[in-house]
């Protein structure tokens, strides 16, 4: 399970959101000097994100928790988002050079282009039903592991 530190930003309707800093390994490494991502990490600047996490703790807005999400998830959404569209536009490049080839069309770079891009928009709409029908599966969903501090004050009588 990969976790990560996070703030409690809002609770409603057995919903939790939270916010998490966005980190760079770029302040430890010794050739951050002359290193693009370096560069472009200072220039973005500490910027949060909110994020939405189931959670059976009670929590409040300002808990500071812990939350996770497992490696599958993370590697099956990864290759959804990056690689699936990738691979649909490449193969409809193929399937349009190699059909302009069979067919003997005149223009084999068109063909290639129009089903490249007819494969991207096929893939782009594959990763939009997979990430309606993964939305709700607890699966792939980040979850609080855990509190680190609570806001409240505990005041005794």
């Amino acid at each position: 399970m990969l976790e990560e530190e996070a703030r409690v930003v809002q609770v409603e309707n057995g919903e939790v959101w939270v916010e998490t800093g966005r980190q760079s390994a770029c302040a430890s490494c010794g050739a951050s000097k002359g290193c693009g991502t370096a560069a472009l990490s200072k220039a973005l600047g500490q910027r949060r994100n909110r994020v939405r996490v189931l959670s059976e703790l009670p929590l409040q807005v300002g808990d500071r928790v812990v939350i996770g999400i497992r490696e599958r998830a993370l590697v099956r959404g990864s290759l959804a988002v990056y690689a699936v569209p990738i691979l649909m536009l490449l193969a409809g490049g193929l399937v349009g050079e190699l059909g302009a080839r069979q067919f003997l069309w005149d223009n084999s770079e068109l063909a290639s282009m129009v089903l490249g891009l007819a494969g991207l928009g096929g893939g782009l709409w594959w990763l939009k039903r997979f990430t309606r029908r993964i939305r709700n599966d607890r699966d792939f969903q980040p979850v609080v592991l855990r509190r680190l501090a609570v806001t409240g004050f505990i005041t005794t009588g």
